[in-house]
């Protein structure tokens, strides 16, 4: 059980940190604050998800129905059949995302910040890939062990909380840090969803 309440307590930690640093970047959207700010918010992310990981192991992502007295997801077959391609397509945005930002924005992944707007490759279609694919991996691993407890924390904790980051906090910071050409492409490119188009 404190796996689970560890849970709890980064998270709300994480959205409390993503309150703030949405607040700092509005009060003062410079260059210097946005990267400031970006470590900070990026570091409370990556430690929010510590204790997620310290469950796989203990007690085990299997176990955290048991341990809620919850119910496993019945029909393996159906969630194998949506859990595969979306642990693919998981996979497929996430390290396309991280090569386009390697390559076409001098970044990567949390702390070494793109020196420009990256809006080709992956990020034509959707703005926040990185996001996506990790959103559909963490709920493809919940189908395919049949965790109850873990597909709920995902979609009720884990993906709203950080979504709420990327909204409040990411997109200011990152339009403090590129001005008009993040604004320009933050208005034509969808935020979550992609688009099956380019253009």
């Amino acid at each position: 059980m404190f796996t689970l309440y560890a849970q709890l307590v980064v998270i709300s930690a994480f959205v409390v940190v993503t309150l703030a640093v949405g607040v700092a970047i509005r009060r003062n959207p410079t260059k210097e604050a946005a990267h400031r700010l970006s470590r900070i918010s990026h570091t409370f992310f990556w430690l929010s998800l510590v204790p997620l990981y310290v469950g796989v192991v203990s007690p085990g992502l299997t176990r955290f129905d048991e341990l809620l007295g919850l119910p496993g997801l019945p029909w393996p077959m159906a969630r194998a059949v949506v859990g595969v391609p979306m642990l693919l397509a998981g996979l497929y945005y996430s390290v396309t995302s991280m090569r386009a930002l390697k390559k076409l924005g001098a970044g990567a992944m949390a702390f070494k910040l793109t020196q420009t707007v990256v809006a080709a490759d992956v990020y034509e279609r959707v703005r926040n890939p990185m996001s996506l694919g990790l959103y559909l991996q963490f709920v493809a691993v919940s189908l395919l062990v049949g965790s109850t407890a873990h597909l709920l924390g995902t979609v009720c904790l884990y993906i709203p909380a950080h979504a709420f980051n990327l909204w409040f906090f990411e997109e200011r910071e990152l339009s403090a840090r590129h001005g008009p050409s993040y604004d320009a492409y933050r208005q034509r490119v969808p935020f979550l969803i992609p688009r099956l188009r380019h253009g």
